[in-house]
This record gives structure tokens, C-alpha cells and sequence, in this order.
């Protein structure tokens, strides 16, 4: 079950970056690694609602010492596995991305300058699915391990 699952569009971005700070300092992370994962946050969904419908959905897991974020890009019946990495082999592409690849397969472009870049710089890594259904993103930020 998510520690948070939440919708977002354009008008909550705000909210989502101040839920997403309380959620990740509750979970031991040092200042430096709650701006990461915020900042990841961020960028992951303002791509979603630039790139997508206009909303989306942000799912939290603290799973096996890390932090798992999905963001979905809010296509319409778009409603995805109950945890990340589930519903793969399902028809999605999948390109599982760490700090030095240099792009993902998605409609999400990872180009220095852009959100996916700075994601990929700043996680510990990144996975995009991509599909009929839409395009979701998974950021993973190991937790320190007395914190797990």
C-alpha cells in the first residue's frame, strides 16, 4: 500500500512539492537527499501535466530500504499495478534508466536541459513505461540503512 497516492495538475504542483518534502523528511533522508527527491517529483510531474492531460497521479512506496515514486501522466482510464515494477510483459515499453544514460524511450524526452535529465542526475534511478495507456515514471531513492 503507497505511504501517499495523490492527483496533481497544474494549480497543485505546489502542494505536491510541500507533500512530497514532509513525506521524504519522515523517512530519515538528509536535507540534501528530501531536496532530490522533491525536485525529482517535481520535474516527473510538471512533464506529466505538460506532456500528458494535464493531471496525474504521484504513488509512494518505502519498499526493501528505498523510496519508489510513480508518477503517471493522468490519461484518461489510465489505472495502473498496485505496486512499482508490477503489470510488466503487459503491452508497456520498458527503458530502465540510471544517472549516466543519456535518454529515455518515452514521449518524456531526456535531453540535458529538460525534466528527465535532471531526474536521472538525481535518483538513484529511473524507469519509464510507456503506452496506450500512457506514460509512467518510477524514480527509486535508497534510503540510508538504519532509516529502512
Amino acid at each position: 500500500m503507497p505511504i501517499l497516492d495523490t492527483m496533481f495538475d497544474s494549480g497543485t504542483l505546489h502542494v505536491l512539492r510541500a507533500d512530497v518534502q514532509v513525506l521524504a523528511s519522515r523517512t530519515g533522508l538528509d536535507d540534501h537527499r528530501i531536496e532530490d527527491v522533491v525536485l525529482a517529483i517535481h520535474e516527473l510531474a510538471a512533464n506529466a501535466v505538460h506532456h500528458g492531460a494535464g493531471a496525474g497521479r504521484l504513488r509512494i512506496w518505502n519498499l526493501a530500504g528505498a523510496l519508489h515514486c510513480q508518477v503517471d501522466d493522468g490519461r484518461p482510464a489510465f489505472d495502473g499495478p498496485a505496486a512499482p515494477g508490477a503489470g510488466d510483459g503487459d503491452g508497456w515499453a520498458t527503458e530502465t534508466e540510471s544517472p549516466s544514460s543519456p535518454s529515455a524511450v518515452s514521449s518524456w524526452r531526456a535531453t540535458p536541459g529538460h525534466g528527465l535529465w535532471v531526474v536521472q542526475q538525481v535518483a538513484d534511478q529511473l524507469q519509464v513505461t510507456s503506452g496506450a495507456q500512457g506514460t509512467r515514471a518510477t524514480v527509486t531513492f535508497t534510503l540510508s540503512p538504519e532509516r529502512q
